[in-house]
């Protein structure tokens, strides 16, 4: 599990850098404490940490609460889409 949970910590990082770099940055706004940061995989799990599915309940289906713009700037790197999520 270790090893698994360490393949995805590296890949989602990889997946961000890689981005960055199609668009000429290293860094990205607002990642470490409102600066701009070098993504790593620590980072950027600790500014998507907020982004958590709210179970649905009887008829109302699940839903994500609203990203901030650091967060959907992260999920556009990653290219996820969080309303494909449901």
């Amino acid at each position: 599990m270790i090893c698994l949970a360490l393949l995805i910590f590296c890949l989602v990082e990889r997946q961000i850098r890689q981005a960055l770099a199609a668009r000429n940055a290293t860094k990205v706004d607002g990642l470490y404490a409102g600066r701009p940061a070098v993504p790593t995989g620590r980072l950027i799990f600790d500014a998507l940490a907020g982004i958590r599915i709210i179970p649905g309940t009887g008829q109302s289906p699940p839903t994500i609460p609203q990203p901030t713009d650091l967060q959907i700037h992260l999920l556009d790197l990653l290219d996820v889409d969080p309303r494909d999520l449901r």
